[in-house]
């Protein structure tokens, strides 16, 4: 099934041509089969969106983010260059604009990964995210599958996806927005994600100058803002702080031990 997955997402088929063709015309009206999108999104001005995806990580990461920006750019919204790392992986400063990944020991936080967004004019200005080393340096998170799974649906969660469900015990697709314990096969995004993707920026905003970037999102709970969404376990892992005159930060946390 994964094997099928992988092919229909480099395939194209006819249909999903014509559903590119409609969207990127305004003809898709309302949140078609929107079933993992979280409403938030970039800025879209022109064909794609193309935040530049700034590389802050260590040498057993490179691979992987290669590979989930390339995988994400098939996408035929978004196209974002992989560019140098702007900010320090220690403190993952968010750069105006831009995705910041960054990979770094930060320590026995209980989480594998978080992804941050920042919102302005109710759009997307910059996001962060962060891949906890002294996690991924241990077993089970220390092989390829483990690195290449999260980072691809860290991504996704940066463009605006959400994950498929909410329970890691449960494997029904073969996309990397699917959470499970067994990531084997669940390395890329799938035609659905593309999709969904579709459907986000199924429209065309108007141009506006870039929002300065705002202060970083910190490693704990309480410099997260308010809990907004749990996982299956009943752990939150959506959270939401109020940054003033309308403008938010929305941070998803992975925990590990799923």
């Amino acid at each position: 099934m994964h094997h099928l997955n992988r092919v229909s997402r480099l395939g194209r088929p006819g249909i999903s041509t014509v559903a590119a063709f409609a969207a990127a015309a305004g003809l898709l009206a309302g949140p078609v089969a929107a079933s993992h999108s979280s409403g938030q999104h970039w800025k879209r001005t022109a064909t794609q969106i193309s935040p530049p995806v700034g590389d802050n990580v260590g040498a057993t990461w490179d691979g992987a983010l290669q590979t989930a920006v390339g995988d994400w750019n098939l996408s035929t919204v978004v196209q974002s260059p992989l560019a140098a790392g702007a900010t320090s992986p220690r403190t993952c400063k968010p750069v105006a604009g831009t995705i910041q990944v960054c990979s770094y020991s930060y320590g026995q936080t209980g989480w594998l990964s978080l992804a941050s967004i920042w919102l302005s004019g109710g759009h997307i200005s910059q996001a962060t995210i962060k891949l906890n080393d002294t996690y991924f340096g241990v077993a089970p998170y220390n092989g390829p599958s483990w690195r290449s799974a999260t980072i691809c649906r860290e991504l996704g969660r940066v463009y605006g996806l959400a994950p498929r469900d909410q329970d890691p015990s449960t494997d029904t697709t073969g996309s990397c927005m699917e959470p499970t314990s067994s990531p084997e096969g669940n390395e890329h995004p799938d035609q659905h994600d593309y999709d969904q993707l579709l459907v986000l920026y199924g429209h065309v905003d108007s141009a506006a100058s870039l929002p300065a970037a705002q202060a970083p999102i910190g490693n704990s709970s309480p410099e997260w803002g308010r809990a907004i969404g749990r996982d299956a376990q009943g752990r939150p892992n959506v959270f939401e702080r109020d940054l003033g005159n309308g403008d938010k930060a929305i941070t998803r946390v992975t925990w590990a031990g799923a």
